[in-house]
Parts: C-alpha cells; sequence; structure tokens
C-alpha cells in the first residue's frame, strides 16, 4: 500500500509541480533568510525602514501595472496552449504603457506621503525596478506557470534573490555604513540582470511574443479586476509598513518590516502549493464554484496544518531574532509573537481567494479585497498614531481574518445559488 501511494504521488503532477516550487521556495527561502539579515544589519533599522516603506507604498500601485495580463495569460494558457503568443505579448505591451503612467503617479504623490529624510532619488529607484522589471519578471514566471512548468517558475523567483544576496554582501563588504540609496542602485541592477535572463528562458522554452490586440479587448474588465485584487492585496499586507514611516518611525518601521519578513518566508510551502495549482483552479473551475471549491477542499488541509505547525515554531524561535539581526531589532521578537497566527490566515484566504478566481468570479474576489483593504487603512489610522508597530501587528491579523470569512461566505454562497439552479434545471429535463 506504502509502495502505491508513493507511486501515485511520484505520478501526480501537482504533486511534483509541489515538489519543484517547494525546492525553489525553499532554495528562495535560505538566500531571502541570509539576505534579509545581511541587508537589515548594514543598513540598520531606520534605513531598513526607509526602503521598506517606500516599497510598500510602489507595490500598492504596481499591481496596476499590465492591468492582470499574467493571470489573463495564465487563465487562457491553461485553457488552450495556442493562444500562448497573443497573451504574451498583450501583457508586456499593456505593462510598458501603464508602467509608465503609474511612474508618473508615484512620483507625483511621494512628496505627500514620505517624510523629508527619504530621497527623492530612492522612491525613482525603486518605482523604476518594481513597476517595469520587477513586474516583467513576474509575468514570465506566469507565463511558465500556465503550462504547468514550475521547475522554470521556482528558477525565475530564485535568481533575483541569489544576485541581491551577492550585492548586499559587496556593499557590506565596500561600505560601512550603506544607505538606502545605494541599496536602491544595487536594487535595480540586480532586477535589470534577473529580468534578462528570465526573458531568454521564455524565449527560448515557449516563444516570442505577438504584439496583436484583436480579440482581447473584452478582457481589459477582468484584467482590471485582477489589478485591483492585487493591489488590495498589497495594501492589507504592506500599507501599514509605509504609515510607519509617516505615523510613527523609521525605526519602527524596520522592527515591524523585519518581524513581518520572517511571516513571509515562514508561508513558503503553502505558496509552493498556491503556484502549483493555480493553474488547475481555472480548468476545475470551468465546472463553476462547485469545481473550484472542491479542488480547494483537497488541498486545504495541507496547507492548513502546516499553518499551525509554523505558528507555533515562530512563537518558540522569536526570542532568537535579536541575536541574529542584531540588538537594535529586540522589539522584532515581540512583533513575530502577535504576528505568527498569519501563516494559517493567510492558508484559509488564499485558497478561498483562488477558488473564486477560478470559476470566473475574480470581480467578487477583488471587491472583498478592496473592502478590506479600506477597512485595514481605516484601522491604521487609529492604531498606528497610537501604538505604533504594535497597532499595525494588530491590524494585520484583523484585517487577514476578515477577509478569510468574507471569502468563506461568498463561496459557500456561489456553491448554494449553483446547486439552486442544478436543481431547477434537472426538475426542468424531468
Amino acid at each position: 500500500m506504502v509502495i502505491a501511494i508513493i507511486k501515485r504521488l511520484r505520478g501526480s503532477r501537482l504533486v511534483r509541480n509541489t515538489a519543484w516550487m517547494f525546492l525553489g521556495q525553499g532554495l528562495r527561502t535560505v538566500i531571502q533568510a541570509a539576505y534579509f539579515i545581511l541587508i537589515a544589519r548594514s543598513l540598520g533599522s531606520r534605513n531598513y525602514g526607509a526602503f521598506v516603506g517606500v516599497c510598500a507604498l510602489v507595490a500598492i500601485v504596481s499591481p496596476f501595472a499590465g492591468l492582470g495580463g499574467g493571470s489573463l495569460l495564465i487563465k487562457n494558457v491553461a485553457r488552450s496552449a495556442e493562444s500562448f503568443g497573443r497573451y504574451w505579448g498583450r501583457a508586456l505591451l499593456v505593462l510598458l504603457i501603464t508602467g509608465a503612467v503609474l511612474l508618473c503617479v508615484v512620483l507625483g504623490v511621494s512628496g505627500y506621503v514620505f517624510p523629508a529624510s527619504i530621497p527623492f532619488m530612492l522612491v525613482l529607484v525603486v518605482s523604476v525596478t518594481d513597476l517595469f522589471f520587477s513586474r516583467a519578471m513576474d509575468i514570465c514566471s506566469q507565463a511558465f506557470q500556465a503550462f504547468e512548468r514550475l521547475e522554470k517558475t521556482a528558477q525565475i523567483l530564485v535568481i533575483p534573490n541569489f544576485l541581491r544576496l551577492a550585492a548586499i554582501a559587496g556593499l557590506g563588504l565596500m561600505v560601512k555604513a550603506p544607505t538606502a540609496l545605494q541599496w536602491g542602485y544595487l536594487y535595480l541592477l540586480t532586477t535589470m540582470i534577473s529580468l534578462s535572463i528570465s526573458l531568454w528562458l521564455v524565449h527560448k522554452e515557449l516563444g516570442s511574443p505577438v504584439f496583436l490586440s484583436s480579440g482581447l479587448k473584452g478582457e481589459h474588465a477582468e484584467g482590471f479586476y485582477f489589478s485591483a485584487g492585487l493591489s488590495a492585496q498589497s495594501i492589507y499586507n504592506d500599507i501599514d509598513k509605509t504609515m510607519l514611516t509617516r505615523f510613527s518611525t523609521l525605526s519602527s518601521a524596520g522592527i515591524y518590516s523585519a518581524a513581518y519578513r520572517i511571516i513571509d518566508v515562514s508561508f513558503a510551502p503553502v505558496r509552493s502549493l498556491l503556484y502549483a495549482s493555480y493553474a488547475r483552479f481555472f480548468r476545475y473551475g470551468e465546472d463553476g464554484i462547485k469545481g473550484s471549491m472542491g479542488f480547494a477542499r483537497k488541498v486545504l488541509p495541507v496547507a492548513g496544518g502546516y499553518g499551525v505547525a509554523g505558528g507555533l515554531l515562530l512563537l518558540m524561535a522569536a526570542p532568537l531574532l535579536p541575536v541574529v539581526l542584531g540588538a537594535q531589532y529586540m522589539e522584532t521578537a515581540e512583533a513575530l509573537r502577535w504576528l505568527a497566527p498569519l501563516p494559517f490566515i493567510k492558508a484559509l484566504h488564499y485558497f478561498a481567494a483562488d477558488s473564486l478566481t477560478g470559476a470566473g468570479f475574480q470581480g467578487i474576489r477583488s471587491g472583498i479585497q478592496v473592502f478590506v483593504a479600506i477597512f485595514n487603512v481605516a484601522i491604521n489610522l487609529w492604531l498606528i498614531p497610537a501604538y505604533s508597530w504594535r497597532g499595525a501587528a494588530w491590524s494585520s491579523l484583523a484585517s487577514d481574518g476578515l477577509l478569510a470569512l468574507l471569502l468563506w461566505q461568498a463561496l459557500f454562497i456561489l456553491l448554494h445559488r449553483q446547486r439552486a439552479a442544478e436543481g431547477i434545471a434537472a426538475a426542468s429535463g424531468q
């Protein structure tokens, strides 16, 4: 029986892809951990807080760069591989146009958002990097994800982290007290190199882009929904870091960002499963919410179980953070304890959200995410000035919990409607 189970698992493409992504995410996690320790220690909590604060602002608008082109590519190629060239070309072309517009928006509002201690050039460098080069790399990884070739997706995810690790190590050796702007220049350079490699891989393995707009105009609305959902996700995940730079201190932003970074790293195994299963949600979703939700129920127990175990491990490991990062990150241990339930809560809402997307209800998913983003900003305006990073931690727990509740409620309502419609159709047929 054990041998039969092992053979069945080895023959499962989902298991293989999850294994590839776990291997890639595992290697990425190790590199990110080393990269994170080096950048946190080299820059210090103040410079690190400034850099992360700028990244968080850009992350809010960056999903609109491309208007969901990568997600549309996955959806359509997962159902018809022949459409790759058209959707690959569309994604790149729309990214170029929308990225230029968003760059002007970010630069225009940055003076009102950030304190004078954050240089304008840092905002410019990070904006160019994340609005153009990082987003293009995301689309490259999604191109392989659409074909369920997750070994290549894993490679693309690892490349920039390896280069950034080498860059921050070199910067720390050459400069005694590097600034956020100096790191920003290296951040831009390493991302440009990573994108060049990624574009070459896509061209070699999958083909060239076809720059045609005919037949794709009807999907602009759905692409906007994808972008709105990702932007809302960035808001309830990252806006608190930007708000900490404005309403608290750069040091508090660095302390909280360091703890949240540990949460992101710990979520890597669940993220691997999400990457591996994303294209399948669209195929199961052709049968409606019953199909995509049924698939989610198969994989969610594994992800949820890991979330519980990961949260407990984070609680136990929290006292080690000041030893690794330095004495100025002493409060990061407490922040990590507050945020420890997030891996479990995130597992709940991510699979619910992908169930809605796969069944064609991206609009509902995005609407819920936008509502939670507004809720997150509203309570952060109250909690952060009063309680600094602790308020940001409480806001994160409340927002992610509310998101999970609303998404699952929407799923059950839609499932009930589909079953009722099927019952009426069956009765009419009789």
